[in-house]
């Protein structure tokens, strides 16, 4: 049994969450040795990860071919929504696109519980399970020298106090707010990692972005090797999102154990808990709190609980699941 993970469509999502899931899931099959197809014709079972139109042709060919198809639910109605210009509008139609999309497959695989449970009440025909997307622990994790060179590359002292967010520069990762969190915390370095095709971002958000207080940086989107070391050197991952399916960013900074605040949604209902591996805050105000007491606080029984949680989700765990979920759907 071979498996060929489709890349159609990579180029234009490889800077985002779906491109990075993309990444795992090879890397998931390599560390448990999983037997991959070279070419197409030669896989039993095809991952599908995009919905656009080259996939649902591919996914039909896949079907023609009596092969098994994985389809893997990254995208919802909910996480659509307040992304870029339109998106609030288009976004009953995306839901129906996507419905057609993932009925496709024999079987559908979603990051989370809370997402699985959004797609139930879609109402798919197909069955729908939760496997995370994952971390890379391996590569992810605290690293001492991480912080002398990110200090050093953005020129902080290490006293300095910095505060880090990951994300593209959309409405429904919590931009605006962290913009306003960083006016009402002047004392302290906010930098914001990761950009988006500025043709989509809203009039609001670019000028917001234009009136941004002197201690917020935009430093675009970075390697991988660079935003590890932003996590490994910041002293908070403050993630605003107002929606995520997983939010593989809060994986990648549990593994690295920096103190991680996230918005209190329910996505992370079930595994993360408040006060133990994060600190969950829902107004802008308990955000500010809840950094401020971090700066003062003995976090280092909360790192080992991050990173416990992350190696939980290590890239080779994942890949024992999928390799149960093809001889599952393979026998039927």
């Amino acid at each position: 049994m071979k498996t060929y993970i489709y890349r159609g469509g990579f180029p234009i999502v490889e800077k985002s969450g779906v491109g990075k899931a993309i990444e795992h899931q090879e890397k998931m099959l390599n560390a448990v040795e999983a037997p991959r197809a070279a070419r197409w014709k030669e896989a039993t079972v095809v991952h599908m990860n995009t919905v656009f139109p080259d996939s649902v042709i591919a996914a039909f060919i896949a079907k023609m071919q009596k092969k098994k198809v994985i389809y893997y639910g990254h995208s919802t109605m909910e996480d659509f929504k307040n992304s870029f210009i339109g998106s609030n509008l288009a976004a009953p139609i995306f839901k129906k696109w996507i419905c057609f999309c993932y009925n496709l497959g024999d079987v559908v695989v979603t990051p989370t519980e809370y997402s699985r449970k959004l797609l139930e009440g879609y109402g798919l025909k197909r069955k729908i399970y939760s496997i995370t997307n994952g971390v890379d622990t391996e590569f992810f994790k605290p690293d001492p020298e991480g912080r002398i060179r990110f200090r050093a590359k953005y020129q902080l002292t290490e006293e300095q106090k910095v505060v880090i967010s990951v994300g593209h520069l959309i409405g429904r990762k919590g931009i605006l707010d962290f913009l306003e969190l960083a006016r009402m915390m002047p004392k302290v370095q906010f930098i914001w990692f990761g950009g988006g095709n500025e043709n989509l971002v809203t009039a609001e958000i670019k000028e917001a972005i234009s009136k941004k207080p002197d201690n917020v940086l935009f430093a675009g989107f970075v390697k991988s090797d660079e935003l590890r070391d932003a996590y490994c050197g910041a002293d908070v991952f403050s993630f605003m999102s107002y929606e995520e399916t997983e939010g593989i960013v809060v994986l990648e900074a549990l593994a690295c154990e920096i103190p991680t605040i996230v918005r209190n949604i329910p996505v992370y209902e079930g595994w993360l808990e408040d006060e133990k591996q994060v600190y969950k805050a829902e107004t802008i105000k308990e955000f500010q709190e809840k950094i401020t007491a971090i700066f003062s606080r003995d976090v280092r029984l909360m790192k080992k609980e991050e990173r416990k949680i992350a190696c939980n989700k290590s890239l080779g765990k994942v890949g024992e699941r999928l390799l149960r979920l093809y001889f599952e759907i393979a026998c039927k």
